[in-house]
C-alpha cells in the first residue's frame, strides 16, 4: 500500500469530512468560509484530528448535512475499530 493508498484508507476510518467536500467540488478554503472556522481548522480535521462538537456543527451545516448525521461524517470513537478477536483458548 503505498503512502496515498494508506491515507485514504485512514481518512476514511476517521471521518468523511474530505470525500463529502471532495464531492461538493469545494475547496478547504470555501468550506473553512462556509463554516466560519479556520483553515488549519478543517485541514486538522480531515487529518483526523478531534475538534469540538460545535465545530463538527459547523462543519456539517456547511456541507449541507443535518447535525443528525454527525454519526455519518464523524464516526464514533467506539466504532472506529472493531476489538481484537478474543483467543478462545482456556488462559489455564
Amino acid at each position: 500500500m503505498d503512502n496515498q493508498e494508506h491515507d485514504s484508507a485512514m481518512s476514511a476510518v476517521q471521518n468523511r469530512v474530505r470525500e463529502l467536500r471532495e464531492n461538493r467540488l469545494m475547496t478547504q478554503a470555501q468550506l473553512a468560509r462556509k463554516a466560519k472556522v479556520a483553515l488549519r481548522t478543517i485541514h486538522s480535521v480531515e487529518k483526523g484530528m478531534n475538534c469540538r462538537m460545535d465545530t463538527k456543527r459547523k462543519i456539517l451545516l456547511a456541507l449541507g448535512l443535518r447535525f443528525e448525521d454527525k454519526d455519518y461524517v464523524f464516526p464514533p470513537v467506539n466504532g472506529r475499530r472493531s476489538p481484537e478477536p478474543m483467543d478462545p483458548r482456556p488462559t489455564h
